[in-house]
Formats: structure tokens, sequence, C-alpha cells
């Protein structure tokens, strides 16, 4: 096939890289361990754990896994908190055990949490405090046998530590009640670690490293099964894109999205991990002007996020006051960044927002833009190394150069497929190994990829997918409803936000009280923020409701 994008990569970049340069994730930890062992790695509230420090706490983790629950090779374990210094302490120490990460989202309701722990299997969850309540209600549904819980100060220094335990628990009571059998504190299960020897379990290429969910057609969410290739690949690949532009010298990039979403996993978490640079870890990137007051205290190079951050950093005033003249750039992906977003940006700091793409299915990044791109293109950037992207008809056909098509990436990034789910992987991924976004677009003759529609009715709220049919099951639910329809409303702090459009059964069914019902249910972002009620949905001749009427009708006003 044509390679167009070739011609415009930026001098030094390889079209492919070595895949075997590294076995695994792990392979990659130790080896950024024994060069970087007294540079600082994380640090979140004040407190910087160097790179020695997180290798000792992740072996102890590991360890307790292993030695004392006997957990095994493959096994699943949960993590379900912000950002906080535990989080690439579990994330890694699972990893060094041998065992599978099952990211999970700290705001998921009971629902949610129960139907992730099931289809994964995990054996184990690490929990922070403020969410045990919701993993209460359930576990006794699920198969997790074992619980670590978590606050949010066990790592910090006693003093600080102990502040902020107090503070969050009792003082903004943060902390639901809960009872949990048989729980371990994170920092007993430290300690009990330290007293058995350990050594990081063997993983290989083939290994799964990562169960990272995403939303899904049929209403549930799917795991995306990410082995140590996968991950390993895209850490290899973003780094080949970065390795010429950032240098090899130490230097901080800022953590605001969660660690749980792929974009920040694999951004920041790993690839950073491997020049041995700082993560600055954000817990609550909502609270933009605390989030602010931490950037102007700290000397950073590097922030990824979506564009709904960088919007929010542009409105707060302090923003502007910011020293950035150690910044290199900032990352956007997730969704769309927007022109007016990127040209603000741009006056501010003085650099470009760099565009990138991808998906949870590819690792997630499959088109970047050149980092010393001078301006905002509005496209999102060049097949990186070792990716193929292609415009694909209805038939799986590739279509020329200029022509839209759905956009298909084939590379090392690309998942293995949804865990379990064979049918769901059959429809997204051919078996000459190309993915199917569902995403439309084009590829000018440079090679530079622009999108132009989503050919699938997901609808993506700061980043985070949300899928119709997941929100029209709870609101069917609900017994004042006859039929509903959700769809994507453009917004502009968040791209889009869920649209609901009601059918009653019950005529006293108000907005407020069907919102209400969905708290129960759906996470925050899912909720719909738009509720409309109708006396009828447009359906096709077998009944299944029109989406893109709907969309028609009350989005775009045809």
């Amino acid at each position: 096939m044509q390679k167009p994008w070739l011609k415009s990569y930026p001098k030094g970049i390889e079209e492919e890289i070595d895949i075997n340069e590294f076995s695994s994730v792990a392979d990659i930890f130790d080896t950024s361990i024994a060069k970087y062992s007294e540079r600082p790695a994380y640090t979140n509230f004040g407190k910087t754990l160097s790179y020695k420090e997180v290798d000792n706490y992740t072996a102890q983790l590991g360890s307790y896994l292993k030695n004392e629950l006997g957990l095994e090779k493959g096994d699943r374990v949960a993590v379900m908190m912000p950002n906080l210094l535990q989080n690439p302490i579990a994330i890694f120490g699972i990893l060094r055990a041998g065992l599978v990460v099952v990211n999970t989202n700290p705001l998921y309701t009971t629902r949610e949490l129960k139907h992730q722990l099931n289809d994964s299997g995990a054996k184990a969850i690490i929990i922070v405090e403020n969410f045990a309540h919701v993993l209460e209600e359930v576990i006794d549904e699920t198969p997790v046998e074992h619980v670590i819980t978590t606050r949010m100060g066990d790592l910090l220094s006693p003093v600080k530590g102990f502040i902020i335990n107090t503070v969050v628990k009792y003082v903004k009571k943060m902390v639901p009640a809960f009872r949990l059998k048989n729980a371990v504190a994170f920092n007993r299960a430290l300690k009990l670690g330290a007293q058995h020897h350990f050594e990081t379990v063997q993983t290989s290429h083939q290994d799964i490293a990562f169960l990272q969910y995403t939303g899904g057609t049929t209403g549930v969410s799917k795991g995306a099964v990410l082995t140590n290739r996968n991950m390993v690949a895209n850490m290899l690949q973003a780094s080949a894109w970065i390795d010429d532009f950032i240098g090899h010298d130490k230097g901080t990039i800022i953590t605001a999205l969660p660690l749980y979403h792929i974009f920040s996993l694999t951004a920041n978490c790993l690839t950073f991990m491997r020049y041995g640079w700082c993560n600055y870890l954000i817990t609550n990137p909502r609270d933009i002007k605390g989030f602010v007051k931490e950037l102007k205290a700290t000397e950073f190079n590097v922030l990824t996020g979506v564009n709904t951050l960088f919007n929010g950093l542009l409105n707060n005033h302090d923003f502007k006051s910011i020293d950035f003249s150690k910044f290199q750039f900032a990352l956007g992906g997730g969704m769309a960044v927007q022109r007016g977003v990127a040209e603000r940006w741009k006056e501010v700091t003085g650099t470009t927002l760099i565009e990138a793409y991808g998906l949870t299915e590819t690792s997630p990044a499959a088109c970047i833009n050149p980092m010393d791109l001078k301006e905002f293109n509005g496209k999102i950037g060049l097949p990186i190394s070792s990716t193929e992207v292609s415009m694909q008809d209805d038939d799986w056909n590739e279509v020329p150069l200029g022509e839209h098509g759905e956009i298909c990436i084939r590379g090392p990034q690309v998942m293995q497929g949804y865990w379990q789910r064979p049918k769901e992987t059959s429809n997204i991924l051919s078996n000459d190994g190309w993915l199917h976004t569902g995403d439309i677009g084009f590829m000018d003759e440079d090679g530079f990829v622009q999108i132009v529609d989503r050919k699938k009715d997901m609808i993506l709220v700061s980043g985070f997918n949300v899928f119709p049919n997941e929100v029209e099951d709870v609101i069917a639910s609900h017994p004042g409803v006859l039929e509903v329809g959700v769809i994507g409303k453009p917004d502009e702090h968040s791209g889009e936000v869920v649209m609901a459009i009601v059918v009653k059964k019950d005529h006293s069914l108000t907005e407020e009280a069907l919102r209400e019902y969905c708290r129960e249910s759906l996470t925050s972002y899912k909720i719909p923020k738009s509720i409309v009620f109708t006396e009828e949905l447009p359906k096709t001749n077998v009944g299944k409701i029109l989406r893109r009427e709907l969309r028609d009708q009350y989005i775009t006003g045809t």
C-alpha cells in the first residue's frame, strides 16, 4: 500500500521500531530503575518518590500479591483510584508479579463496577477508601477474593499523611462508611511483602499486561486485551516520535488526566518513565484554581490533556502568569482539539498545541503531528512508526487519497481483541489485522489524516467514551419511561454532552427525577445534561430508533 506519510516524517524518525528491544513493560521498568535510580519519579501532594523508592515499593507490593495472596501469573487485579502515588506503585507492582492490571474508574456506580469485576474475573482489587462503599455493595456478587484499601495520604510523610487522611475523612467527609471483610491496608501489604524475597516475574510479548475497558455498542463495557507487545510497541513508537525533540535530560511531565485512562497511562506513566522523567500527579484536575496553583509552584516541561482541560486552564486568570520558559510542548488527545483553544494556547504559552489520535484499542497512539509543528493545523497527524493507516469503504476496501472513508489502523499496538468477546472482536478487527475505528476521515497527499465525522454513535465527553445503548438501557428501565433515544450534543466545554430524547409513560415524570435516577447507575459524565420529552421517536420499519434523524432534528435542525 501507499505510505505518503513517510515523506512528511520529521528528520530522524525511522519508518519502523525495533519491537524486540524490550520483552515487557516490566523489562522497561527494570531498565529505567537501573539507569535513573536517584532521579525523582513521581510527585503528589508535595511528596516525591525516587525511582529507587518506586522500585522498593513495587517489589514489596508484587511480593505481597505473589507470596502472601498466592496470585498466579495471568491473574487479574483491579486498580480503582485517582492519581495518587499509590497508583503507579499498584500498576508496576502488579506487572512485576506477572499479573494483569484492570484499570477501573473510581467514579463507577455499583452497576458499572460489578460488570467490570465480573467480566474481567478480577481476583483482587486495590482501592482508595473514598470509594470502598461502592465495592462493599457488590463484592459478594463478584469473583474478588482479596481487597487492599488505601488512604489518600498513605505514602506521604507521617505528619502530612495524617493531616490529609484526617481532613479527607472527618472534615470533608469524603470517605463514606464501609465494611469489607478481611480487607488489608496498603501500607500493611507493603510490610508483609517486604518479608519475602522477590524477583520480577518474567513475562513476554504474548502475555497480557492490561485489560483496558472501553464503552461498548451493546450497552456493556468491553475489555481491550493489551499485551506487553502492544504496550511496549506504543511506548517505543511514542519515544521515536519525541526522542530528538525533548532530548535526554531529566524533566517533569504534568499528569492531570487519570492514569486509568489509556492516554495518560501510556503517554505519561509509561513513556516518560523510559526517559527517567518525573510524573507530577494531579489528583483533582477539575479544581482548576488548585491545579494552576500547583503549576505555578513547579518547573515543568510537558503537559498532556484533552481540549476541556486546556480550555479550563486558559479561562483561569492566574494561568497566564505561569513561567513557561522551560515548557516544551502540550500534547492533546482523547477528543478533538478546538482551533480556538489551540490558538489561545499558543498566545499564552508560546508553544503549539500538538494534536494526536488514538483509541483504547490502539494502546492508544496511532497518529501524532510533528513535534516541531509551527501552527495548529486541525489534523490528527501522521501515522507513527510501524503503523499503517487506510481509509476504507463499507466493504473494507481502501479508497483513494483525499476521499472519505473509515479510518483503519494496523500496527503492533493494535489490541488482540476484546476480552472473551469473539463476535465483537470480529466486528472491529479484520483477519489481516486492520482495526476499524468507526471514525470517518481522509488522508491528504502528504499523509496527514483529518477526521470529518464518526460512523458509530459513540459520544465523546471530555475524552471519555459514552455509548448511547448503555445510557438508553438505564433510562428505559425507569418505570415512567416508554422509549428513549440518546445522542451527543455539541458543547464548547466538553466537546459533547449526553442528550436524551424521551417518550413518557408517566406524564408526571420530570427532568430532574429522571436525572436523579440515572445517578444511581451511571458515572457523572454519562448522565444526560439535556433531556427532551417528546410524543414519538423516529424508527426504522423494524422498530430501531433512528439516532441520525434525532441528531438532524435536535442538533442540526434539518
